[in-house]
Formats: structure tokens, C-alpha cells, sequence
């Protein structure tokens, strides 16, 4: 039997469509739709080749005597399907244990608003504060002024699309573009005067899917980092430890079992 050839396709097949899914959307070649029937079928065919694979190796009858190096091609297919079905099954992972909702802010009583309003649903605040309990504004040592360029400043550095920047409002508005499909979340940044400093509240909402799979939170959670590097800033967010929320968002114990996308 062909097992050593067939695992290294079906891993060579994995590997094709877990890059094209995203590089097509991108490219405009096909709805995100597609794409992501070409991920989930990355992680199938990943596993599909790892168990082919598996198996060839452990019935060493089903190797063909004349092919030139057969264990070799199984263990190329074995490493090749796992990165392949690595990166759908860890997406899966974050879609079951993080909060199912799409638009994240530091103030959810009252949520930084876009020039053009977006809604905020009502029960997204609850299940944030289960899912990322250290989100929280950033207070500066600085009048708005300097706030308001420092923020500009950290969202430029972030290479976020700045579409627009009000000091007079106090408001900073700008586009992130994901790394996978290109999906383009909007954030807005709002500085308002608290004592003789002042306060940054964050907001970023994705435009498709109702869950981002914590990007929005990892986003918000970037920017007031860099911003709270500042001397005399107080952020000081402990990050995000999935399995950690997993639990919580759960109403289980928060015991820890290892870690990490």
C-alpha cells in the first residue's frame, strides 16, 4: 500500500489550503467565507494526514519495500499535518473558551462612540468582565494635550490606519487589519481630562463575525501597555491567560493547565 505517499499528500494538501484560505480572502479571490471552509478543512486534512501517518509507522508491513525512504516521508507528513491542523485547532480552542462577542472597551458603562455610532449590546459587559477581568482605562500623568499625541503616537506605532484624530474632542479613530484574513476591526481611542492628568479608554469592534476570537482585547490591551510605559502611568494588567477565562467564563475553579494564540 501507498501509505507513506498518501500521508505526505494529504500533509502537502493541509499545508495549501490553510495558507491560500487566508492569502485568497486577502487577495479578493474568494468570499471569507471560503477561506474559512479551506481553514477548517486544513485542520481535517492535517489530521488526516497525521493519521495516516501514525499508522503507516506502527504497521511497518504497510510500508512498500521498493520506496526509498519511507519513514522519512511519514515524518514529514506527521510534522507538516500537525503545524497545518495546529493553527485551525488552536482558532477552535479560543471560539469555545473566550467570550463569544465581538466588541470590546475599557468603559463599558459608558463605551468610547465612533464619529459614526456603533451599537454596544447590553450583555457584552458582563461577559467581558468574566472573560478579560483586567481590562481597565489608563490613567496618565499627563494633561490631555500630551496624552492625546502620545496615544496618536502608540496607535501609529502599532501601524493601525489613523482615519481620524480630534484633539478638540479628545477622540483618535483608526482601522487594524488582522494578519490572517485581513478582516478590518475599527478602535477608537477617547483622552478626557481626570484631575491634573488624564484618562484613555479604548474601544475596538470587529466588522465581521460576532466573536473575534480575543483580538479586540489583545489589540486594547497592546496599546495601553505601550502608552503605560510612561512614567507614572497606572496600568498595570496581569494578561490574558486563556485557560485561566476558559475556566471563569465557565463558572469553573481557575486552576491553570499549561499555556498560550
Amino acid at each position: 500500500m501507498w501509505w507513506p505517499r498518501i500521508a505526505l499528500l494529504l500533509s502537502i494538501l493541509a499545508a495549501a489550503l490553510l495558507v491560500f484560505s487566508g492569502l485568497g480572502v486577502r487577495a479578493g479571490l474568494w468570499p471569507f467565507r471560503v477561506g474559512f471552509g479551506m481553514f477548517a478543512g486544513a485542520m481535517l486534512t492535517g489530521l488526516a494526514a497525521i493519521g495516516a501517518a501514525s499508522i503507516a509507522l506502527a504497521v511497518p508491513r504497510l510500508l512498500v519495500p521498493r520506496l526509498r525512504h519511507p519513514k522519512r516521508m511519514l515524518i514529514a507528513a506527521l510534522v507538516l499535518g500537525a503545524a497545518s491542523a495546529a493553527v485551525p485547532l488552536e482558532h477552535l480552542r479560543r471560539v469555545k473558551t473566550l467570550p463569544y462577542i465581538n466588541d470590546i472597551t475599557t468603559d463599558t458603562e459608558k463605551p468610547p462612540q465612533f464619529s459614526l455610532p456603533k451599537v454596544y449590546e447590553s450583555h457584552f459587559a458582563e461577559l467581558q468582565r468574566i472573560g478579560y477581568p483586567d481590562l481597565q482605562p489608563l490613567s496618565l500623568p499627563a494633561p490631555p494635550a500630551q496624552a492625546f499625541a502620545r496615544a496618536l503616537a502608540a496607535a501609529r506605532a502599532m501601524d493601525l490606519e489613523i482615519v481620524s484624530a480630534d484633539e478638540k474632542a479628545g477622540r483618535i479613530e483608526a482601522v487594524a487589519t488582522t494578519r490572517w484574513f485581513g478582516f478590518k476591526d475599527d478602535m477608537v481611542v477617547r483622552i478626557a481630562p481626570l484631575g491634573a492628568g488624564s484618562r484613555i479608554d479604548v474601544r475596538s469592534k470587529s466588522r465581521v463575525g460576532r466573536s473575534d476570537v480575543g483580538a479586540n482585547a489583545r489589540r486594547i490591551q497592546e496599546f495601553l501597555t505601550r502608552l503605560g510605559r510612561e512614567r507614572g502611568a497606572t496600568y498595570h494588567p496581569r494578561g490574558n491567560d486563556d485557560r485561566l477565562q476558559a475556566h471563569a467564563a465557565r463558572g469553573l475553579p481557575a486552576r491553570r493547565a499549561g499555556a498560550r494564540l
